[in-house]
């Protein structure tokens, strides 16, 4: 996470559910083999040289049966960053902290959730833009998690134009990160800057 990390919350537990589907435990441990042998075959080969096939054979799952559960990489690689998403515990603020403080160090979390594994983060970015229905579904839900943290950050009397602005701003510096136009360690500091035009100095 950030070099100033946040106070947080305690870690929610991960759903049993992936993407449509409600899982039995035995099928959601299947699902988390693969998902963790997703990250550990990114890390190696990349998201070009990474195949659902490969995935399957390091998680000691056969071929069909990661296909029952993932229609192409990029509904896996999409799965792991909303997997990582619902278990980063909540930015806790102090109860005196102005908006633009608040709304940063939330920004920060979210943009820095998977800026220390590169080849993961490069990955993602690349994912998400697929046309599955599987990844566009899985984005609908990263979309609406991240806009419920950066409204919550803001608070009940937010202008819905600001947060739609700052959901949108969020979205293009991740993109921005993971094609390699920016730095992830530029973006706290960024989106703070940010903050400060669209939420104002003094809130």
């Amino acid at each position: 996470m950030s070099s100033q990390p946040s106070a947080i919350l305690p870690v929610r537990a991960p759903s049993t559910e992936s993407t449509r589907r409600r899982l039995s435990a035995r099928q959601a441990l299947t699902v988390q083999r693969l998902t963790d042998a997703a990250v550990v075959e990114v890390r190696v080969r990349g998201y070009d040289g990474l195949t659902v096939r490969n995935v399957a054979r390091t998680a000691g799952v056969a071929p069909a049966t990661a296909y029952q559960y993932f229609s192409s990489k990029d509904h896996l690689i999409t799965e792991v960053f909303w997997r990582r998403l619902e278990m980063l515990p909540e930015t806790r603020h102090g109860s005196r902290a102005a908006a633009t403080t608040r709304l940063a160090s939330t920004l920060s979390d979210l943009a820095l959730l998977v800026a220390d594994e590169p080849e993961l983060a490069s990955a993602c970015s690349i994912a998400m833009l697929g046309s599955d229905a599987e990844v566009r579904f899985l984005c609908d839900r990263i979309g609406v998690e991240m806009h419920r943290r950066v409204s919550a950050a803001l608070g009940d009397d937010a202008d819905p134009a600001v947060v739609r602005a700052i959901d949108l701003m969020l979205s293009g510096a991740l993109l921005h990160a993971g094609m390699g136009h920016l730095s992830y360690e530029e973006l706290p500091a960024l989106l703070t800057d940010l903050c400060q035009l669209l939420v104002g100095r003094r809130r």
